[in-house]
């Protein structure tokens, strides 16, 4: 093999890795959590901007008020998931330069200076992290079940109504349940994605 990580942790990572639709009762910790965190803020983003940010749906009635914002298909497993999170783009992620990225502080002022570029940037940036999120929460033995079907005009006002944070992906967390898996779906092969040049 051409890979250093061992056949098991590729098989939880990747190989044996679904994107799961129920889980089990068993509850997610905050700790959990926060070592999944912990792994994950060290992704690569530009400039070390890390505009990524979590927001643990926890309590009844939040989740409630995340339900009614998603796809009809997507209510049920979220209203039963042990934990549901949404990822977000900060799109003041800028303020944080001059102490994530102090060999150039002036970077706030300038590249970063007009929402426009922040939102931008930010967004393919978060998107990053969000990858990274869901490799995270596989390496703490849990499942992950992203979801882009939700409205997020709906979810941003629900949860960020000053405007700061954008919504980009709804990730429903725990143990698999009954058939949590659907079969997988084919994948491209590298000679139908991997050019050479």
């Amino acid at each position: 093999m051409s890979l250093s990580l061992e056949a098991t942790a590729q098989d939880l990572l990747f190989r044996e890795a679904h994107t799961a639709n129920t889980f089990t009762d068993e509850p997610v910790s905050d700790e959990q959590i926060e070592a999944v965190y912990d792994l994950i803020k060290l992704a690569p983003t530009a400039f070390n901007q890390s505009p990524l940010r979590i927001t643990l749906v926890r309590s009844t009635a939040a989740r409630e008020r995340l339900v009614r914002h998603m796809a009809e298909g997507n209510q049920a497993k979220t209203r039963t998931a042990p934990l549901t999170a949404i990822l977000s783009v900060d799109l003041d992620f800028h303020e944080r330069l001059p102490e994530l990225f102090p060999v150039a502080p002036g970077l706030k002022d300038t590249v970063f200076a007009e929402l426009p570029a922040r939102e931008q940037a930010g967004t393919f940036n978060a998107s990053l992290q969000a990858g990274y999120f869901i490799l995270g929460v596989r390496a703490a033995g849990l499942a992950a079940g992203p979801m882009t079907g939700f409205d997020a005009e709906g979810v941003n006002k629900e949860f960020f109504g000053d405007g700061k944070q954008k919504a980009l992906v709804v990730i429903n967390i725990g143990r698999p349940g009954p058939d949590a898996f659907r079969p997988r779906s084919p994948r491209l092969a590298a000679r139908d994605a991997v050019t050479v040049v």
